[in-house]
């Protein structure tokens, strides 16, 4: 595996998400604000949350892409397009499920849409992401 390569995949796909998340709305799709809700649950002052949740949110995107560089590593398809999209969906469904369990630890639960749209712009960002990862991850080799 190339570890690097991985980190690199890593950081420019959560950039990218995040950069799909705030225009979602744009797109008929509900506002997601990972960054804020990530940050506000170890803080409730609303700059430091944003700061705290773009840094766990990159450092999430680099353990993620570590995982599915360690997957083609060991045979589980292969960084293109495809796999990416393949892992970007079975991402999505873990994200559905843990999303539940993430809001009961949360102190301050925020609003989020639910729904149809909001389970599509999850489905769509986790797909970006994955193909986004692949690419960048292949490229890297």
């Amino acid at each position: 595996m190339n570890v690097p390569a991985a980190v690199a995949a890593g950081l420019v796909a959560t950039v990218v998400m995040t950069a799909l998340m705030y225009v979602a709305p744009m797109m008929g799709l509900p506002k997601m604000d990972i960054l804020g809700m990530l940050g506000s649950m170890l803080t409730p002052t609303r700059r430091p949350a944003v700061a705290i949740g773009t840094a766990l949110h990159l450092m999430m995107g680099v353990v993620f892409a570590l995982i599915y560089a360690t997957l083609w590593t060991q045979g589980l398809g292969r960084p293109d397009w495809l796999w990416g999209a393949i892992f970007g969906v079975v991402h999505a469904v873990i994200a559905m499920m843990a999303m539940p369990m993430m809001m009961r630890m949360h102190p301050r639960p925020p609003a989020m849409a639910g729904g149809p749209m909001a389970a599509m712009g999850l489905v769509m960002g986790h797909v970006v992401y994955g193909v986004v990862v692949a690419l960048v991850y292949a490229a890297g080799q």
